[in-house]
């Protein structure tokens, strides 16, 4: 099995990726998130570009998408007054972005079965980072989580109603334990002291998918851009304990050098027990 892995967008989609993906031999399309930017009008085109893909296709929310500026600024902030304010109509938000995906399907605390024994379980979607539960009202209203218990609890959830002895994990951000160096695959790189910004929610999923047998191949996210503020280059794999992490956000995805136009993706194969990811950056106009 082959799937294709889509780091954050931000808009950087195009009917060239469309084609693209519907002509190749990839078995499905995997969305770590952020269609959106910071315009939901722009957002919204983006999505709808997605509706035209033929492949079957999955998309985890991220902590941009159906959300508007003043929105994400309460969120940064995390002052309460401002969060309950901002996120009025964010249910109606999500599900216009859920329309305008067509076909797509969007996950978030969910199941979704592959085929081959093999099963995707969608993490908490709009996470910012951190293990912070962002965008609390809409948790709340959409799936009845309020806390980071709750959060857990849907996650354990989600693994016992999986049915395949093998699974991968589609998230928007990534789990803690990975490195808490700027350049580590979900390490943070905005703040002097740096830190590990992985979610510990997903992290108990995770470990308590293994402990219930699960075969954990591979999990996958974005959220923390390869691009590191101050300068560098963050790591994008690793293998830790048998599992292949793999942070696809690449960002922009679509970017120019001086040969042309480049698309960015990461080719997940899945051969047995086995996952293996590689960058793919590919030329295109």
């Amino acid at each position: 099995m082959r799937l294709a892995i889509i780091g954050d967008v931000h808009h950087a989609w195009s009917e060239v990726d469309t084609a693209f993906f519907n002509a190749s031999d990839y078995d499905a399309v995997l969305f770590v998130g952020d269609i959106y930017n910071f315009s939901l009008q722009r957002g919204l085109r983006a999505a709808s570009e997605l509706a035209q893909l033929d492949k079957p296709a999955l998309l985890i929310p991220g902590n941009h998408d159906a959300i508007h500026p003043a929105q994400l600024a309460a969120e940064i902030t995390r002052r309460p007054s401002l969060i309950r304010w901002t996120s009025y109509g964010h249910t109606q938000r999500v599900r216009a972005l859920c329309e305008a995906v067509g076909g797509v399907q969007v996950g978030g605390y969910s199941v979704h079965h592959l085929g081959e024994g093999l099963d995707v379980i969608a993490g908490r979607p709009h996470s910012m980072g951190n293990s912070t539960i962002s965008f609390a009202p809409h948790l709340a209203e959409a799936y009845g989580v309020y806390t980071f218990e709750d959060s857990v609890r849907r996650l354990k959830r989600c693994v016992d109603e999986s049915e395949a002895r093998r699974v991968l994990f589609l998230a928007h951000n990534g789990p803690t334990g990975l490195g808490d160096k700027r350049d580590d695959l979900w390490g943070c790189d905005f703040k002097r002291e740096e830190g590990d910004f992985g979610d510990a929610d997903l992290r108990i999923a995770i470990d308590y998918a293994r402990e219930q047998g699960k075969l954990v191949l591979a999990v996958l996210a974005g959220h923390m851009h390869h691009r590191l503020r101050g300068g560098g280059v963050r790591k994008w794999s690793t293998y830790h304990d048998g599992v292949l992490y793999v942070n696809a956000a690449r960002v922009p995805r679509i970017f120019e050098d001086r040969d042309g136009v480049v698309h960015h993706h990461v080719d997940l194969s899945i051969e047995g027990d086995q996952a293996h990811a590689v960058e793919v950056l590919r030329r295109g106009s």
